[in-house]
C-alpha cells in the first residue's frame, strides 16, 4: 500500500546490542482487522483511510515501509522477586515521528516468539487484546497518561491456553517502552557505563531540558530521577482518584515516561473498598488499591538502586540523595491526590480541615459499600442550597446527612466566586469501563460480534456526559470480579 504515512526512526536500535535483539514478527495464516483507531492514526501522521483495512501490517504479516523490528530486553521485580524478562511476545517496529515532531513507539503485541519468550509461544488471544484497547482508550479520554492502542487484528491462528482461543495482535503506541525494569536489567547484567548510556538516552528522549542543567544545580541523573518520580506520583494519584487498579505493578510495568502501561489484570473499582484486589494472582494484596502509592515508592527505590553509581561517587551520599528524592515523591503524590479530591468535591480554596471532610466521606463510602464513581457523580448533581437527586443511596444513610451539611456549608464559603457544580462535573466521570460492560462486550466479540465493543468505545470517549446505559453498577451477584493476565 502506498501513502500510508509511516515516518520511522530507530534511535533505540542505535543503543548497544545488549538492549535489544533483532526479531521479525511471525507469519499469520489469515489476517483480518477487528478494530482500528482512526483518530489516533491521524494524530500520528498516518493515512487512516489507507490503513484501516491493513490487517497484514497490524498482524506483522507485512512490515510497514521503514520498519526495523526489534524486541527490547528488560528485567523486573515481579511481586518483589527479580526476574529476567524482555519482550516475550512484542516487537517494536520503530519510532513514528508525527507532524508535530513528536516520537512514539509502534509496537506489535502478540506477534510471535522472540529470544525473550522463555517457554511462552509469543502469541496473544483476541479478548485480552481487545480489553487493552478498551481500557487504554478509556484512560486517554479520562485524561490519564497512557499507552494507546492503534489496532487489534485477528491472526487466524488459534492460541492454546486453558482452552483454544482466537489469536490476535494489538498495535500499541507509547512515548517509549523503557521501563524501570529496563534499568534493573542493565544494572544486573551491564556496566556503569551501560547504565549511564541508558539514562542519557532517556534524558534525550523524555527530558531534554536536563541535558544542560543550570550551573550549580544537582547532577542531571538526580534531576532525571526526580522527573520520573514526579510523573509516577501524578500518574498513581490519577489512578486513585478515578478508582483504577492496575493489578500488576511490577517494575517491568512502570514506564519511565509516566504512562500507564501493560493492561493485564487491571479493572475499575465499583464498590469503594481500599482493600480491593481484582487480579487472580495477587493473593496477598500486594497491588491492592490502597497499596498502589506505596508500590510506586517501592518501584522507584529499585530504579534508584540502579542509578546510585551516577548520583554520587560516595555510596552513602548516593543513598541519602536517593532517599530524599523518594521522600519527595511521597509528598508530591499527597499534594496531587489532595488537589484532585478537592476538585472532586468542588473545593477551590482548600483549608486544613478539608482533609477531615474527605476522610469522613471515604469512611462512609467504605462502611456502606457505596459505588465510588456514582457517589461522586451524585454529589456533583447536588446544588448548594437544596438536596436534588434523592434517588442516590447516599440519602438512605443517616450519617451522610451530617456530612452533607458540613460539606454544603464549606462550599458556601466560596459560592460567589466559583460554581462547585461545574468544577465537580469536570472531575467526576459519569462513564468508566465498568467490568460488567467490558465483559459483556468481550463475550459478544468472542462470537465475532464487535457491535458492543464499538458502542462501548463511543460511550467511553465522552466520560463526563451522562449515560443511563453505561453508568449502572453491577448487580450484587457479579461483584466478586476476578481478572487474569491474559497471557
Amino acid at each position: 500500500m502506498s501513502n500510508e504515512g509511516w515516518k520511522f526512526e530507530h534511535s533505540y536500535a542505535k543503543l548497544p546490542q545488549m538492549f535489544y535483539r533483532k526479531q521479525n514478527p511471525a507469519k499469520v495464516p489469515a489476517p483480518q482487522m477487528a478494530v482500528f483507531n482512526d483518530e489516533l492514526a491521524r494524530s500520528l501522521g498516518l493515512n487512516a483511510e489507507n490503513l484501516q483495512d491493513a490487517s497484514e501490517i497490524f498482524t506483522g504479516a507485512q512490515l510497514p515501509l521503514g520498519a526495523n523490528p526489534i524486541s527490547q530486553a528488560y528485567a523486573g521485580y515481579q511481586f518483589g522477586h527479580f526476574t529476567m524478562l524482555g519482550d516475550g511476545r512484542a516487537i517494536l517496529l520503530g519510532e513514528q515521528i508525527t507532524p508535530d515532531d513528536l516520537r512514539f513507539d509502534i509496537q506489535l503485541k502478540g506477534s510471535g516468539p522472540t529470544p525473550f519468550s522463555r517457554r511462552g509461544d509469543g502469541y496473544a488471544a483476541l479478548l485480552p487484546m481487545l480489553r487493552e484497547y478498551i481500557i487504554s482508550d478509556a484512560m486517554y479520554y479520562l485524561g490519564i497518561p497512557t499507552t494507546r492502542s492503534l489496532a487489534v487484528a485477528f491472526t487466524g491462528r488459534d492460541v492454546i491456553r486453558e482452552k483454544v482461543l482466537q489469536g490476535a495482535v494489538l498495535t500499541r503506541v507509547a512515548s517509549s517502552h523503557i521501563r524501570v525494569g529496563t534499568f534493573n536489567y542493565i544494572s544486573a547484567y551491564g556496566t556503569q557505563e551501560d547504565i549511564q548510556t541508558l539514562a542519557d538516552y532517556c534524558i534525550w528522549r523524555h527530558f531534554p531540558w536536563l541535558e544542560h542543567p543550570e550551573k550549580g544545580s544537582q547532577n542531571k541523573y538526580i534531576l532525571f530521577f526526580r522527573e520520573v518520580a514526579k510523573l509516577q506520583a501524578s500518574l498513581i494519584a490519577s489512578w486513585q482518584l478515578i478508582g483504577f487498579i492496575h493489578g500488576v505493578m511490577n517494575t517491568d510495568n512502570m514506564a519511565i515516561s509516566g504512562e500507564t502501561i501493560d493492561y493485564g489484570p487491571c479493572a475499575f473499582m465499583d464498590v469503594y473498598d481500599p482493600e480491593t484486589v481484582f487480579s487472580s494472582i495477587d493473593t496477598a494484596g500486594r497491588y491492592s488499591y490502597k497499596n498502589q502509592p506505596i508500590m510506586g515508592a517501592w518501584n522507584l527505590s529499585k530504579l534508584a538502586e540502579s542509578l546510585l553509581p551516577l548520583f554520587h561517587e560516595n555510596e552513602n551520599a548516593s543513598i541519602e540523595l536517593a532517599q530524599n528524592e523518594i521522600d519527595h515523591y511521597r509528598d508530591c503524590y499527597e499534594k496531587i491526590w489532595l488537589a484532585g479530591m478537592y476538585s472532586k468535591l468542588g473545593i477551590v480554596n482548600e483549608k486544613p480541615e478539608d482533609v477531615e471532610l474527605i476522610t469522613e466521606l471515604l469512611k462512609l463510602m467504605t462502611l456502606h459499600k457505596l459505588d465510588y464513581t456514582n457517589t461522586f457523580r451524585d454529589l456533583s448533581a447536588l446544588s448548594i442550597d437544596n438536596e436534588k437527586n434523592k434517588t442516590s443511596p447516599l440519602f438512605n444513610i443517616l450519617e451522610f446527612a451530617a456530612w452533607l451539611k458540613k460539606w454544603q456549608a464549606r462550599l458556601q464559603q466560596h459560592q460567589s466566586q466559583h460554581n462547585p457544580h461545574d468544577i465537580m462535573k469536570k472531575h467526576n466521570p459519569a462513564v468508566i469501563p465498568r467490568n460488567h460492560y467490558v465483559e459483556e462486550a468481550l463475550a459478544a466479540a468472542d462470537h465475532n460480534d464487535l457491535t458492543l465493543i464499538h458502542k462501548l468505545l463511543t460511550a467511553l470517549s465522552k466520560p463526563y456526559e451522562e449515560s443511563a446505559e453505561y453508568s449502572q453498577p453491577p448487580t450484587a451477584n457479579s461483584c466478586e470480579y476476578k481478572t487474569f493476565c491474559g497471557t
